[in-house]
């Protein structure tokens, strides 16, 4: 069980706390782990300071006091990702406070988040791609949790799913007629899908092995108990197979999605589809997939370039 969250503040400032907690659960729609990270940053910022916080000692708080907060956080060898995204918790926390005219403290908006170096998504090759699908029913204790791993599997890549999204499917949402499947993604966003047939196939294979009455509305994907599998399940397995197939540490379950988009676009897919497609809010997000090309075709220039030498 998670330690409750306890903030240096007093009550009235403790009671805004949770009113802006509520605003992102309800109005913004942020996921339960994204609430408790967002909480866990403010928690960490009010215990900075050596008194109870207040709503109005928040109001007086100045750029130095900001950026020594910042200074002792970066101190801890907390990666930049973290901390900018702390930066952005004040930020939001401020700007709520601000909206409901409950504060105002115009020197959070001088404090920037640290530069960080872009993140270029890890996608496997084809072949790999294919090797890690053909193996992924190889793993697994019994031959009906084998074929539900390689459904999962195959579920990612050719959907381009995250594995929250994939385990949260129920029985009765993919039927063999299905070509196009309902998804909620983050900040429950629904977005349509196509569905491949061999998804369909490899589904279908699992549901008739599976030793557990599959009802319409009940989980889809079980562990070995009968329960909605967990996500540390397939991670384990793919783990498995990637020390087998001596694979980067990088390749994740994840990875299956960012090679879905990466494939898609190497065949010509527009950006914009691929972005309706993953779910994402931004185009820029998408554009990473852009870079995974460009490193991608560097890496096979310079292996041809060494063979031209030999």
């Amino acid at each position: 069980m998670k330690q409750e969250i306890k903030y240096n503040a007093d009550s009235e400032l403790t009671a805004q706390i949770k009113k802006w907690q509520l605003f992102l659960k309800d109005e913004r729609r942020y996921s339960t782990h994204t609430l408790d990270a967002y909480s866990r940053d403010l928690a960490a910022f009010t215990d900075f300071f050596q008194d109870p916080l207040s709503l109005q000692r928040l109001s007086e708080i100045d750029v130095r006091e900001f950026r020594a907060y910042i200074s002792q956080r970066a101190g801890k060898n907390i990666a930049k990702t973290s901390l900018a995204r702390e930066i952005s918790t004040l930020k939001n926390f401020f700007k709520w406070l601000d909206d409901k005219d409950l504060c105002k403290n115009a020197a959070i908006d001088v404090i920037s988040a640290p530069k960080h170096g872009k993140i270029i998504p890890k996608a496997l090759d084809i072949s790999d791609t294919f090797n890690v699908l053909d193996e992924s029913s190889n793993f697994a204790a019994k031959s009906w949790e084998g074929l539900r791993d390689k459904a999962i599997f195959t579920l990612l890549y050719g959907c381009g799913l995250r594995i929250s999204e994939a385990l949260s499917i129920n029985y009765g949402d993919i039927e063999k007629n299905t070509e196009l499947l309902r998804i909620t993604g983050k900040g429950n966003k629904t977005r349509l899908v196509p569905v491949l047939s061999e998804v369909i196939e490899n589904i279908q294979k699992y549901v008739d092995a599976c030793p557990y009455q599959l009802r319409q509305g009940d989980a889809l994907f079980l562990g070995a108990r009968g329960e909605r599998l967990s996500p540390r399940i397939i991670q384990r397995q793919m783990q498995k197979i990637r020390l087998y197939l001596g694979l980067p540490d990088s390749l994740t379950p994840h990875a299956l999605r960012h090679s879905y988009a990466t494939h898609l676009l190497a065949e010509g897919a527009d950006l914009r589809a691929i972005q309706e497609l993953l779910g994402h809010a931004s185009l820029t997000t998408t554009q990473r997939y852009t870079d995974v090309q460009i490193e991608t075709l560097q890496k096979e220039y310079q292996k041809a370039h060494l063979l031209e030498e030999k």
